[in-house]
Formats: structure tokens, sequence, C-alpha cells
């Protein structure tokens, strides 16, 4: 049979943004491999509890190593089973007396459910994770480079009062940090089950007087535990909170994407990404240098926010089980695996982005004589002046009209001058230099980010 053409799949995921690290979990593949790895645990504890003895647990081991998921997929056909064309699959290459041992005791969800917590914890622990840390080493770094450089501080696209680029970006590095500690939280609390048909132990109780204990050291095998309660299957929130903290962080990573992105813009020019020699930006333009990482980032949010609906669904099943939620569930990879490519697309773009400083002085300039609004009227109104705010706002308006600078107006204001006798030094220097007007936003950014690295040294991989 051809094998068939990469660029004959319908997923993008696996023709465009395919990642090696993530299929080797996610894949079809790396379910079979983990399911595999279920059985293995089982007979390990079958043995321990005398119930075969060591031989056969090689055996199975051997024949684990030996099922492939095409030959699982055609003893589905056959079936029309997943989980008993596996067991088919390993019985068939272990020895007669043996076959009794596989999935001897095990219902379906109880290799399913338990694979999927132990794939998807394994590759939030040593993919996900790890990757999001290298992110947020590179946004501290530029945190630190850039705590002194003066920005212009924007709300609601507007001019704002002055800040500092590393205090902006220090918001991105306590955000993901955040979602760096809830993801490892949240990914320890996944748990599996051994449980049997309907969640009872029935099966399991006809062997040992202690099941939920034999339950915790088949568990134990894939450094799992136990669900507190199950039934066909395991209790959906543990994953479903995992994955909603996954889709949080994708969305502090969409911000951080669109803030770069219009701090790109040509009339604004603060920032780059930078360009390879021969990169081209537009197939008619050649003067174009988009954003596209950027904006891509923000597109495979747009992509895995609304997956979410789908998992919040799936929490129901009917009793002890349906099957509604079967095939759905089988795209909740997808949501690791695009988080993952647009974490690893971030660490690029941010680790060789270009500040322009001169396009940031530039910009903090350009209202620089009306930035001094909020700290005069503050000033005033510490004062005792009765209207301070009211009194400011007219006579910006006038500054603006006569395209005089507010410092100039307000002095000139009979009513307001004798306040400028009171000011302290460092209030009128303010006044006068509004560019200095920026609070403790470089403190603010040094020490956010030696809190993050100080916090980061938790992590083993770091």
């Amino acid at each position: 049979m051809k094998k068939r053409d990469i660029f004959d799949n319908i997923s993008p995921i696996d023709y465009r943004y395919w990642d090696k690290d993530v299929a080797y979990y996610l894949s079809e593949n790396g379910f079979t491999r983990y399911k595999l790895k279920v059985e293995i645990a089982l007979a390990k504890i079958l043995h321990k509890r005398r119930m075969c003895d060591a031989t056969a647990v090689q055996e199975i081991k051997l024949a684990c190593k030996k099922v492939t998921t095409k030959d699982v997929y055609n003893e589905e056909g056959r079936i029309k089973h997943d989980i008993r064309a596996l067991v088919n699959c390993i019985r068939n290459k272990v020895s007669k007396a043996v076959k009794r041992i596989v999935h001897m005791i095990a219902t379906s969800f109880d290799i399913s459910d338990t694979a999927n917590a132990a794939r998807y914890k394994d590759v939030t622990k040593k993919i996900l994770l790890p990757e999001l840390i290298k992110l947020e080493k590179v946004l501290i770094e530029l945190t630190k480079n850039e705590a002194e450089t003066k920005q212009i501080g924007r709300t609601h696209g507007q001019h704002a009062i002055p800040i500092t680029f590393g205090f902006a970006m220090a918001e991105y590095v306590s955000r993901l940090g955040g979602c760096i500690l809830s993801i490892d939280k949240q990914t320890s609390n996944l748990v599996g089950k051994f449980s049997g048909a309907v969640g009872g132990y029935n099966a399991s109780s006809l062997f040992f007087d202690d099941p939920e204990v034999f339950e915790q050291e088949v568990l134990a095998e894939l450094g799992l535990k136990p669900a507190d309660h199950s039934t066909q299957i395991v209790q959906p929130e543990p994953l479903t909170r995992l994955l909603c903290e996954v889709v949080i962080t994708s969305s502090v990573l969409a911000n951080l994407s669109d803030d770069m992105r219009n701090l790109q813009r040509t009339e604004i020019g603060e920032v780059g990404e930078a360009f390879e020699e021969g990169q081209v930006g537009s197939s008619t333009m050649p003067q174009k240098r988009n954003p596209i990482n950027f904006e891509n980032a923000k597109g495979f949010w747009k992509i895995v926010m609304p997956r979410l609906t789908t998992v919040f669904m799936d929490q129901i099943s009917e009793h002890q089980r349906d099957l509604t939620g079967s095939g759905s569930a089988r795209t909740y990879g997808e949501i690791f695996a695009y988080v993952v490519s647009k974490t690893k697309r971030l660490t690029r773009t941010m680790k060789k982005l270009q500040v322009d400083k001169n396009n940031l002085q530039r910009n903090l300039a350009l209202q620089q004589d009306l930035i001094i609004a909020e700290p005069l009227y503050i000033i005033l109104a510490a004062m005792g002046h009765p209207n301070a705010h009211e009194k400011v706002r007219l006579l910006t308006l006038e500054a603006q009209q006569k395209h005089k600078p507010l410092e100039e107006i307000a002095m000139a204001d009979k009513e307001i001058a004798p306040y400028f006798e009171k000011m302290t030094h460092r209030q009128r220097e303010i006044i006068s230099n509004p560019s200095s007007y920026t609070g403790i936003s470089a403190e603010k950014a040094k020490k956010i980010a030696a809190e993050w690295t100080e916090k980061l040294k938790q992590f083993e991989y770091t």
C-alpha cells in the first residue's frame, strides 16, 4: 500500500505545526504506547499479588514491545472495539498459559483513562512546562534589560502616562509565571482509575480483600493516584481544570502577542520581529515586515479557546458512563500541541525582539506637554485647590487649542500660578520634565524579574 503523503492530511497540526516532542505523547502511536504501559503495570501487580509468575510479566512486556498501532487498528476493524483489539494483539504474542493474565480484572476505561492521565501528565511536565519556562526566562531577561527604558503607557489605545518598557514586560513575567505554577499544580492532580466496569471494584473484589489498595498499586507504577471515586470512567474535573489552565495560559500569550503586534505598527514602531536575510513579508509589497509570529500565536489562541466548550460538555456522562464524549475527547491533545507550538514560536521571537529606543522616545515626546496633567491635578488637589481635576482639564483644552505646553499655560494662569511657588523641587521637576514621571516602574520591573527568577528554581529542569 502506498504511504500516505503528509500533505494529504486534513489537520494543519499534522502537516504544518507537527512537533516530534509532542507527538511522542499525543499521537495515536503515543496513546497506544501508554495503554500498553498500563497493561504492563497491571501484569506487574498481578504478579505481586501472586496471580501469575514473573515469566508471565516478562512475556507480556516483550509482547507489548511488538504491538503496533497498525496492528491494533487492523484488529479493531475486525472486532469493532479498540481496547479489546489492543488486548487481542498482546494475547496473540504470548503463550497460551499467559493469555489469561492479559487485561485480567480490567475494563476498557481502566486502561484508556489511566493512559490519558499518564500521557497528559508527562507531556505537560516534560514538554509544555519546560517550554513555558524557557519563554518566561526570555521575558525576565527582557524585563531586566529594559527596566529603565522609558515608554509611554497606553490605555484605550491612547497615550496615558510614562512607564518603562521593562515594566510593560514585567506584566507578562508575572502573568505567565502564575500560569506556570497553576499548570504544575493541576498536572499533579491528574488521576487514573482501576475500579472496573462501573467503578465499584466488582471484578477486583473477586480476588482481593483490598481492591482499593490494588488500584493504588497499579496506578503507582505509572506515577498516578486514583480518583476518590470513579464510575466506568475517571472523574473529568482534574483534566478539565488542567485544560482550563492551559487555555488561560494561551490567552496570556495571545495578549502578549497582541501588544507586541500593535507596538510593531508602522506609525508606532517601538518593537519589531527580527527578519531573516531571505524572509519575505508580502507577495507583492517587498518592503513589508509583518509581525507574522505574533499573529500566528494569536491565531492559535482562537483555535484552542473555543475547544474548552467541548471539554466542559464532556463533563456530563449519563449514569456510570455513556459514549458521547469518546470521539470528542480524542481531540484534547491538540490543545496541548497548539500551545506548545505557540510557546516555542514566541520564545524564538521574543529572544530576538528588536526594541527601537529612538521610536520609544519619539512617541513619549508626542504628548509630553500634556502628560503632566495627572501629576499637576494631584499636586493641586493636595495643596487644597477645590476643583483641581476640572481646572486642569480646562487648561489642557486651552493648551491644545493654542498649541502651547500645558506647563506654560498653567504657569500663566493667575489662579494656578501661586501653587507653583509652593511646589517641592521634586514636584516642579516632574512638571517640567514629564518623562521622569514613571513612578516606580523601573524598580517594579526589576523586582518582578528577581522574584520570578527565584520562583522558577523549584523546577528541576530550569
